[in-house]
Formats: C-alpha cells, sequence, structure tokens
C-alpha cells in the first residue's frame, strides 16, 4: 500500500512548533514561530522572506528557543514571551546556577 499524505490539516497538527527569540545586530530582540528554526533564520538573514522588522537588522543569531505541541500554543507562549521586558527576554537563555547543598 503506497504512503497517502496526510491532509494539510493532520500535517500540521502532527508538526512540532517552536517559539523563537533572536537578537538583532542593534541589539533588540525579535520572537515568532516556526516549525523549521533554521530555516526561518536562514530567511530572516538573507531573504526577503524574513520578518520586516529583522531585515534591516541584520544579521540576526538565536538567542532562545522552546517548544510547543500546538500552533495555538506556541502563538499564545509568543505573546508572553513579546510582553517581556528586556531585561527578561535576555534572561531566557541565561543558565541558573544550582548550588549543590551538602
Amino acid at each position: 500500500m503506497p504512503d497517502t499524505p496526510l491532509p494539510l490539516t493532520e500535517a500540521v497538527q502532527l508538526s512540532t512548533w517552536y517559539v523563537y527569540v533572536v537578537e538583532c545586530s542593534d541589539g533588540t530582540y525579535y520572537t515568532g514561530i516556526t516549525t523549521n528554526i533554521e530555516r526561518r533564520l536562514t530567511e530572516h538573514n538573507s531573504s526577503a522572506l524574513g520578518a520586516r522588522y529583522t531585515r534591516s537588522r541584520r544579521p540576526v543569531k538565536l538567542h532562545y528557543h522552546e517548544t510547543s505541541s500546538s500552533r495555538s500554543d506556541a502563538l499564545k507562549r509568543e505573546l508572553q514571551i513579546k510582553k517581556l521586558s528586556r531585561r527578561n527576554k535576555r534572561l531566557l537563555a541565561t543558565p541558573i546556577p544550582i548550588s549543590s547543598a551538602g
């Protein structure tokens, strides 16, 4: 039996969604969602498909990312991150030292 492609709605539901934050060359942060981080970074850095905000602030570099199980969850998390202060966005990717109690 040949493999049949999933209907578009099922294929989208099975995708892993990512919420990401890139740091632009001017030190600002841009937050977005995607199903493919590598492709999206390439678009931000070298094509007209990058966000209008990042096109004039190239190059951008990945600052932080996390996974979401659905597009809806990713959009909700994106909004939460966009509401964070610049300081808190910077802290997203900062490791928190764990002291060993002993």
